[in-house]
């Protein structure tokens, strides 16, 4: 199995990231969302190898493969993992598509590490620039909602993940755009997180503000959200992210749930490839 090797905050042990790599042409790194791991870019993968693309999918640390340490699920530590990633593998004009919890790690890499060896981003389902709902950011959401997360997570992961994965993809009684063997399936990749990783991201996607890094980001950014997304409000992220990044463009997907990826996976392939193979000084 494929893997690179970064270290624990605290104690520098050994800390195994684990990757897949398919395809040849243009690199595009693949950043997962919470909980889940790099097979929730399944359908993506098959899509953007067939376009000529050179596809990457790692799983964070925490998550899928990844070694499960007790700390560093910060994103200054997991912004480091990913320049580990673009180093081992020597990666050079990347794109960087980060979903959801992914998009802080787009957008800190940017900030911290000044983008190098990447050429595009994007931000898809993405928490930035700020999830939390303060004073000066009303469209955000209440602490007391991952304050809930959080303690039904401790009480029943499983439970949880079971319940979320319906508002994830925006599942009801009335409408039904996955089937109950692959909302399993989603739970299953979910429950292979470790139970400290996924609460100590929930803190770290809540709580961090990336508002006065955003500008930071200085390559064609495509901004893709659900209009329908109701895991991370479109009003306090991707129409925010819209107006603080120079260099980008907006896609709203009408009626779109937040797992997008699977839901809506032939337009956003399509619209996935047609960005990554545009000439970047035609994508602005």
């Amino acid at each position: 199995m494929n893997y690179v090797e970064s270290r624990d905050t605290q104690n520098s042990r050994p800390v195994q990231l684990y990757y897949e790599d398919f395809g040849h042409g243009q690199p595009v790194v693949l950043i997962h969302g919470w909980p889940l791991s790099h097979e929730m870019w399944e359908y993506q993968i098959h899509a953007l190898v067939a376009s000529g693309c050179r596809v990457i999918a790692y799983d964070r640390r925490g998550f899928g493969k990844s070694s499960k340490p007790w700390y560093g699920y910060d994103y200054d530590t997991l912004a480091d993992d990913l320049k580990i990633v673009l180093q081992e593998l020597d990666l050079h004009d990347v794109t960087l598509v980060g979903f959801s919890m992914g998009g802080g790690e787009v957008v800190r890499y940017f900030s911290r590490h000044h983008g190098e060896r990447v050429a595009k981003a994007v931000l898809l389902g993405s928490v930035t620039p700020f999830m939390l709902q303060t004073d000066d950011n009303p469209g955000g959401v209440e602490q007391a909602v991952f304050d809930s997360m959080i303690d039904q997570i401790k009480e029943d992961r499983i439970g949880f993940l079971d319940a979320f994965g319906k508002d994830f993809f925006g599942v009801s009684m009335l409408h039904k755009p996955i089937s109950d063997p692959l909302l399993d399936y989603y739970k299953m990749l979910g429950s292979q997180a470790s139970p400290t990783a996924t609460i100590d991201c929930v803190q770290s996607f809540a709580l961090t503000d990336f508002r006065k890094e955003m500008s930071s980001v200085t390559v064609p950014t495509l901004i893709i959200h659900g209009e329908a997304d109701k895991t991370v409000p479109i009003d306090a992220t991707a129409k925010r992210a819209a107006e603080m990044i120079r260099d980008n463009r907006l896609l709203v997907y009408d009626g779109a749930p937040h797992g997008l990826f699977y839901t809506h996976r032939a337009r956003l392939n399509a619209d996935l490839a047609a960005f990554i193979q545009a000439d970047v000084t035609t994508v602005a």
